[in-house]
């Protein structure tokens, strides 16, 4: 017999990702973690070695919909199936609309729409057979519109509708599919925007963010457990009312619009 759900958390070599396979792991279930070849993923891998977890590592370039066919039938022979699948690959583009190059465009689009589309589409049969559910990281970005981001936003808003209509389509079959909508989160990828869009002042820059959270000098960034949290909850029997939903994690950032 299975031991545990096996979760597919793709993008689970990054900050948000290896705590949402951290907490599945912690909770007994079986784990494959889909990312870049490289450092990352290697020490992924040893993130599960270390909790002694029932896991194993895939190299994904999300980019290419042949490559994610190939990591969902690897996944799926591994796993005996697939339960949960968890997509949290994302990259951010900020900067003047004017200014972006058609590459620039088609790497955000491929990563966060592209990407999680295929990795679903290639699932839908295993998901089917378990009856399983689809979490996909999306943005408060994806909510409402963010100055000086239009790309990003029209990559998390896509994500967003496209969650809720494979929710539907789905849900006939028993899978349900859900978004989690992160304001900003204490990540590498929060440090490395910090970094390149900046201008020489990282603190100023992350400074600047908190000030549209309504907690005003209390304010801090969301931490990636407490997304972990919410995803993992999203995919367990209590939540089986909840799908096609895009739920706000964001200290209230979205409520006012």
């Amino acid at each position: 017999m299975k031991a545990g759900r096996h979760v597919v958390v793709v993008g689970g070599a990054g900050g948000m990702g290896i705590e949402i396979a951290r907490a599945f792991a912690a909770a007994g279930d079986r784990i494959t973690i889909a990312d870049l070849p490289g450092d990352r993923i290697e020490a992924a891998a040893a993130v599960l070695a270390e909790m002694k977890a029932d896991g194993t590592v895939i190299e994904l370039d999300i980019r290419s919909v042949g490559q994610c066919r190939r990591a969902v039938e690897q996944a799926a022979a591994w796993g005996q199936g697939i339960d949960v699948l968890v997509n949290a690959a994302g990259i951010w583009l900020e900067g003047p609309s004017a200014e972006v190059a058609e590459d620039e465009w088609d790497r955000v689009l491929d990563v966060n729409l592209k990407g999680a589309f295929f990795m679903i589409s290639a699932a839908i049969p295993h998901l089917v057979r378990s009856r399983g559910a689809v979490v996909n990281i999306a943005s408060d970005a994806g909510l409402v519109g963010n100055n000086g981001a239009a790309v990003y936003c029209a990559s998390k808003g896509g994500l967003v509708l496209l969650t809720k209509a494979l929710a539907l389509e789905l849900a006939p079959q028993g899978v349900r599919v859900n978004a989690v909508c992160p304001a900003d989160v204490a990540t590498p990828m929060l440090e490395r925007q910090a970094e390149i869009y900046g201008g020489g002042d990282q603190d100023g820059y992350r400074a600047n963010l908190l000030k549209h959270y309504p907690q005003g000098r209390s304010a801090r960034f969301i931490r990636a457990e407490e997304v972990a949290r919410l995803v993992q909850f999203l995919c367990e029997d209590k939540a089986a009312p909840i799908t096609g939903v895009a739920l706000p994690i964001d200290f209230g950032v979205t409520a006012g619009y």
